[in-house]
């Protein structure tokens, strides 16, 4: 994803399709900021549970802004981190880190990998 941004033309997926691509691709995707202290509590929540997860790090992107604008459309929270699980929006730091805590978070994650392997199976 990440250097497609910076193509030229008409041609170049808008940042909405680029995010709904990432989020179909991916059991777990954080939308970030390298200086976000609450998204590196996030990561860590997933890293500690040994779980695969995309981070898409917005101050990273020439088009960062417009990738938090888009997101802004699609969940009503303009702060990172942005978490979706399972291709569902489950909220910022404080939403995972409580779901983790009520043991609701895992269950989501095995979901997705549950999908994929099934979909695997059918091809």
């Amino acid at each position: 994803m990440g250097n497609s941004a910076s193509s030229l033309g008409n041609s170049a997926p808008t940042p909405l399709n680029q995010i709904q691509e990432t989020i179909s691709s991916n059991c777990v995707v954080i939308f970030s900021k390298t200086s976000c202290s609450y998204c590196t509590m996030a990561k860590k929540i997933f890293h500690d549970m040994n779980v695969n997860y995309k981070v898409v790090e917005l101050d990273m992107l020439e088009y960062g802004n417009q990738f938090q604008d888009a997101l802004y459309k699609m969940t009503g929270e303009r702060t990172v981190p942005s978490i979706f699980v399972n291709g569902t929006f489950i909220g910022g730091a404080t939403d995972t880190h409580k779901l983790h805590k009520e043991g609701k978070l895992l269950p989501l994650v095995h979901q997705c990998y549950l999908k994929k392997s099934e979909r695997k199976e059918f091809q």
